[in-house]
C-alpha cells in the first residue's frame, strides 16, 4: 500500500476529537489496532491510501483535509467550560474542535472585513460580580434599561460570537481570549432566554477571569451572579417587582428583561423580594410545570448582525460557503454549524469568484439593537 507523504497527524487528532471519538473507538471503525491510530497521531507513520480513505469516510472529512497545515487546537484550559457541567469528555472535545474551526473562519473573515475592535475591560478587581456588572453597564453606557439583544451587544464591543450547534443539553457555552480577541460560543439549540443568560455568563468570564483566576465552582458562581445582575439590574428589578408574585406573574414580568422564569425567580430571591419559603414554592411549581426544560412563551431568537452582513456581502460577490469549506478542506456542514441559529448563509455559487482573490476593505458594524 502506498503511504500518504503529506499526512498531517495533528489534523487527524482534531478531526477525531471533533467527532467526539476516542482512539480506541476510531480504531474499531477503521478496523485497525488502537496502537496504529496512536502511531498516526504521533507521527510515527502515516496511514496508507486505503486507510486514509477510511478515515475520511468515518470522520466525514475530505481526504485533502488531512494534508493541510497545522490547525491550532484548543486546550480545555484555554476555555471557560462550566465546572459543574455534566458533559462528557467527548462532548467537550467536540466543542473545542468546533472552536478550532471557528478560529479558522474568523481569520478568513478578518482578512476580508474590518470587524469591531475589542472593547472589553478587565473588571477582575471589582468588589463583587454585581459591582462588576454595574461597572460594565456604566462603561458601555447602558444605564439600567433591558438589553434588547445580547448577541448584537457583544458583537458591537468586539466579541466574536459563534454557534456550537451541539444537540446536547450538557454543553452550555464557552468563551476564551485568543490574540487579544474575545470569543463566545453559544449552544443555539437552547431557548432564547437560556442562550442570553449563557452569553452574559460567558461575558462574565471575559471581564472577570481573563487572567485565569479564580477557577472551578467559585468562577461559575461569580459568572452566574454577574449574568443575573447584568441582565436584571437591581434598580430595574426593584422598580418593577410585584409583591408575592405567582408563576404567572413571573411569566409576564420575564418578558421585560428577556430572561427565563427560573432566572427571574432566583433574582427576586437574591434581592430579598421573595422569602426563602416563597421562593421554594415558586421553584417547585416552575419545575413541576416543566419550565426548566421548556421555557414558557419563549422570546424571538437572537441573531448575529456581523455574520449576517459578512455573508450578505459575500453573497453579492458570488462567494459561497462551499468556497470557504473548500479553502479549509473541511465539510461544508462545519461552516453551517458555526453560524447555526445566528445567520442564514444560503450563499449562491452560481456566480462564484475565487474567495482567495477577494479582499474588500469593509467596515462591518454591530449595534445593540
Amino acid at each position: 500500500m502506498s503511504q500518504v507523504e503529506t499526512f498531517n497527524p495533528s489534523r487527524l487528532t482534531l478531526a477525531r476529537k471533533r467527532r467526539g471519538l476516542t482512539r480506541v473507538a476510531l480504531a474499531e471503525m477503521i478496523e485497525v489496532d488502537p496502537r496504529s491510530v496512536s502511531a498516526y497521531e504521533n507521527g510515527e507513520f502515516s496511514p496508507d491510501t486505503e486507510k486514509l480513505q477510511q478515515l475520511a469516510k468515518v470522520l466525514k472529512f475530505p481526504a485533502a483535509y488531512f494534508s493541510g497545515p497545522d490547525i491550532e487546537e484548543l486546550s480545555p484550559d484555554s476555555a471557560s467550560f462550566r465546572a459543574l457541567s455534566r458533559r462528557t469528555a467527548g462532548q467537550r472535545d467536540s466543542a473545542l474542535g468546533a472552536g478550532a474551526f471557528a478560529l479558522l473562519l474568523n481569520k478568513w473573515i478578518e482578512e476580508r472585513f474590518r470587524l469591531p475592535a475589542a472593547n472589553i475591560p478587565d473588571l477582575g478587581r471589582e468588589t463583587s460580580p454585581e459591582a462588576a456588572a454595574m461597572a460594565l453597564r456604566r462603561y458601555w453606557d447602558l444605564g439600567e434599561l433591558p438589553i434588547k439583544n445580547m448577541i448584537h451587544l457583544l458583537e458591537s464591543h468586539g466579541v466574536r460570537v459563534f454557534s456550537l450547534a451541539i444537540d446536547a443539553a450538557e454543553v452550555d457555552a464557552f468563551s476564551m481570549w485568543r490574540d487579544n480577541t474575545p470569543f463566545v460560543f453559544l449552544n443555539t439549540r437552547k431557548s432564547t432566554e437560556h442562550s442570553r443568560f449563557d452569553a452574559a455568563h460567558e461575558l462574565a468570564h471575559l471581564v472577570l477571569h481573563r487572567h485565569g483566576a479564580p477557577q472551578g465552582q467559585q468562577a461559575e458562581r461569580e459568572a452566574n451572579a454577574f449574568a443575573s445582575a447584568f441582565l436584571m439590574p437591581r434598580g430595574s428589578v426593584l422598580a418593577n417587582a410585584r409583591r408575592l408574585p405567582s408563576v404567572e406573574d413571573l411569566i409576564k414580568l420575564k418578558k421585560y428583561w428577556t430572561v427565563s422564569v427560573a432566572a427571574l425567580a432566583y433574582r427576586f430571591r437574591t434581592l430579598k423580594i421573595l422569602t426563602a419559603w416563597h421562593y421554594r414554592t415558586l421553584a417547585i411549581e416552575i419545575s413541576s410545570r416543566g419550565f426548566r426544560k421548556r421555557e414558557p412563551e419563549e422570546a424571538q431568537r437572537e441573531t448575529s448582525q456581523v455574520l449576517a452582513k459578512v455573508f450578505a456581502s459575500l453573497r453579492v460577490d458570488g462567494v459561497s460557503k462551499w468556497d470557504m469549506a473548500d479553502e479549509f478542506h473541511i465539510p461544508r456542514e462545519e461552516v453551517d454549524q458555526l453560524v447555526f441559529g445566528l445567520a442564514t448563509i444560503g450563499l449562491s455559487g452560481d456566480q462564484k469568484r475565487s474567495a482567495q482573490n477577494r479582499r474588500p476593505h469593509l467596515r462591518v458594524l454591530a449595534s445593540e439593537g
